[in-house]
């Protein structure tokens, strides 16, 4: 009941103060907040719902419950949960990781709180967000949204490297691996870590990476820890025998000239938006029309997630999750707005609206959000009452 009233009240929030207020409900068991008003204020919380806990036992792990040693006391007051109310740097960022670097070096610090409340690690998306709002000191509208579109992908900055040093020290002139791979490498090795749909480069390192994404998770600290996603691939670099990404590498060559007929493969040909409907039966088909996207993954660093894949009988990659629906807001006198939506607002495949967005959404071309009745009602295709036939 608490987080249907919480819900409510924070929608009816009228600044900071009645915010606040909403969150001593401690209704929300699951969701990061992150705020912002008219009056220039930001704000974020990690977690409402905190029980208190014992800070000496190591919560990652399974612990013993039938002693009272276990037992959750009670909820932690807000003033005590994790929060940053208007850091100094001026900005906030949040991508489903560490709290600690919210807001670059002007986060909270980790001493400050017990471990269990925030065991969140660090990923590629966070490290991308921080290192582009850190190199802006003033923003608008539309800097908010090139920013939240840089398409650097942070995670091959470790990975590539690598496989150009492994390539370097393994692989001679009079080896067979050298026809395979001196090409690939050479490219890899000039690139930008820049996603973009005519990029070949990307093509090769998403393919190949997925096929490491496995080992690379199930990589531990030499004292068996469990490391976060940006450590996991530190330290498989680090230990991973060479031969490794070499020979995956050149599977990758192999599926893509299997698949296409070549590898040099620009990555919108096979990275595509196509909208289905299961209310008529649609199936990704590589024969129907579709769209280059030139966005990836945020496991890789994107921050306009777009996570893609190969369906049976596809050959080419459709989008299935990442951003659905992005909007850019900026809150004044009047809000101003601008949106992006995957596909369409109708799910209807016989509607004009059910994919008339799909083009400006693999191109990142925002749309004008009508928040106001009068913007929606000159727009308006047509008006409907309840009651009406």
């Amino acid at each position: 009941m608490e987080g249907l009233i919480q819900c409510w009240q924070r929608t009816k929030a009228k600044d900071l103060k009645s915010f606040e207020k909403t969150l001593e409900l401690k209704g929300n068991i699951s969701n990061n907040t992150v705020y912002a008003d008219a009056a220039g204020n930001i704000a974020y919380w990690h977690g409402n719902r905190i029980p208190r806990r014992d800070p000496k036992i190591d919560w990652s792990k399974p612990v013993d419950g039938s002693t009272s040693a276990t037992e959750w006391t009670g909820l932690h007051p807000i003033s005590q949960t994790l929060h940053l109310i208007n850091p100094v740097n001026g900005w906030l960022q949040n991508c489903n990781s560490t709290p600690f670097r919210v807001a670059g070096d002007d986060s909270p610090t980790p001493a400050n709180y017990p471990a269990y409340m925030a065991p969140d690690g660090e990923n590629f998306r966070s490290i991308n967000a921080v290192r582009v709002l850190q190199s802006e000191k003033s923003y608008n509208l539309d800097k908010v949204i090139r920013a939240g579109y840089d398409r650097r992908l942070a995670a091959f900055e470790i990975l590539v490297p690598a496989l150009v040093n492994a390539f370097e020290k393994q692989v001679h002139p009079s080896d067979s691996l050298f026809a395979w791979l001196s090409g690939p490498v050479a490219v890899l090795e000039n690139w930008d870590y820049r996603s973009s749909e005519t990029s070949i480069a990307t093509t090769l390192a998403i393919e190949w990476a997925q096929k490491l994404l496995p080992l690379i998770l199930q990589t531990k600290s030499v004292e068996d820890e469990e490391l976060d996603q940006v450590e996991k691939s530190k330290q498989f670099v680090a230990t991973a025998a060479p031969q490794i990404m070499l020979q995956h590498l050149v599977s990758t060559v192999q599926d893509l000239q299997r698949k296409f007929g070549r590898w040099q493969l620009q990555w919108g040909e096979i990275n595509r938006i196509q909208r289905i409907s299961p209310a008529i039966d649609m199936q990704f088909d590589d024969n129907r029309p579709s769209f280059p996207v030139g966005f990836a993954s945020g496991t890789w660093g994107m921050l306009p997630s777009y996570n893609s894949q190969t369906f049976t009988g596809t050959n080419k990659r459709y989008g299935v999750h990442g951003n659905s629906f992005v909007c850019a807001v900026e809150f004044g006198k009047k809000v101003k707005a601008r949106a992006l939506l995957a596909g369409g607002q109708s799910g209807d495949p016989a509607s004009p609206h059910f994919n008339d967005q799909v083009e400006a959404y693999s191109k990142g071309i925002f749309r004008d959000v009508l928040f106001y009745k009068e913007d929606v009602m000159k727009k308006a295709e047509r008006e409907y009452h309840p009651g009406q036939k």
